[in-house]
């Protein structure tokens, strides 16, 4: 169960993250269109756990790789947009959500059933 204080900090850093992000100005992400699905922290607020969706990557995996090589300059960007309001940034852990991927496969596999029709006596 997530606090108050946790829920408000998550917001922030999603919000952030996302704008970071958009203005891509150096290109790491070679044009894929990235959003912070969500963002869980710890209770200590020193871990953020950001889960990402990943529109137009070709290589997902590739993608996350190269965000987390350039980590620290993500967390420096992130510490200069919100060090006034928060006493520590949190160390940053990227995970590719999955959830709208098996959403969409779901739909998929359901659209493609082929269920006959039940025969009334």
């Amino acid at each position: 169960m997530s606090s108050t204080r946790q829920l408000k900090y998550s917001k922030l850093i999603q919000k952030e993250l996302g704008d970071i992000f958009q203005r891509d100005k150096k290109g790491i992400l070679d044009n894929a269109f990235i959003t912070i699905a969500d963002v869980k922290v710890s209770p200590d607020l020193s871990v953020a756990k950001i889960y990402i969706s990943m529109m137009l990557a070709k290589d997902k995996q590739k993608t996350l790789e190269k965000i987390n090589v350039h980590k620290k300059e993500i967390r420096r960007a992130l510490g200069e947009k919100i060090g006034k309001q928060v006493r520590i940034i949190p160390e940053l852990i990227f995970y590719i959500d999955e959830v709208e991927e098996n959403a969409q496969r779901m739909d998929e596999l359901i659209r493609n059933l082929n269920i006959p029709p039940t025969n009334k006596d």
